[in-house]
């Protein structure tokens, strides 16, 4: 960071960081917004979605990798870790998100009450973007770079969801045990055997 950048953001208000903060945010998804409409302009929709989903996939194990580097989010802490994870991603800054656990605690469940995104086609009076195929593989690469271990669950999720819902999901962690060869999940090592 140069001295003059890092004077000014060093001169702000807890106030004034944490409007930096919203506005980083809500330029890095309108950058991701102009991104896909170009593609989408020059290749079409299918191709659009398809280069959207592997970016994604890379950007949310990289946006994992990070917030569990900053802030000491443990490797394989569960979903407990992943909660923590979630809280902390840029779109906790700009849409409203709410967490919810099975009273057992063996299910976690995330759900974006407001998508800035779904907004603003709402008031432009276009559909819901169908952003499940790619929120599908953002959320299961998130979590499985939080803990190998989460399984993901679409609850629903745009073009499949009720008028004036965003997305749902669950999480949960796979049954494991321990073998010879560390620890791997139930299913897998049962598929495995003769």
């Amino acid at each position: 960071m140069s001295e003059s950048s890092a004077s000014a953001f060093h001169a702000m208000s807890r106030e004034d960081l944490l409007r930096a903060l919203e506005m980083f945010a809500k330029n890095w998804l309108a950058h991701d917004g102009c991104w896909f409409l170009a593609t989408e302009e020059r290749l079409g929709m299918e191709a659009a979605i398809e280069l959207d989903t592997r970016a994604w996939k890379q950007f949310a194990a990289a946006e994992a990798h990070r917030i569990m580097t900053t802030f000491q989010v443990p490797h394989q802490g569960g979903l407990e870790a992943l909660q923590r994870a979630l809280s902390l991603r840029m779109y906790s800054l700009i849409n409203a998100q709410r967490v919810e656990w099975s009273e057992n605690r063996k299910r976690l469940r995330f759900f974006m009450d407001v998508c800035r995104v779904q907004e603003a086609r709402r008031r432009k009076g276009l559909p819901d973007f169908p952003c499940k195929s790619v929120g599908t593989v953002e959320f299961e690469t998130f979590a499985r770079t939080i803990d190998s271990r989460i399984q993901t669950t679409c609850l629903h999720c745009p073009p499949e969801t009720t008028e004036g819902k965003y997305c749902g999901w669950e999480f949960t962690l796979a049954e494991t045990e321990v073998d010879g060869f560390g620890l791997r999940p139930i299913a897998a090592q049962n598929a495995t055997k003769p």
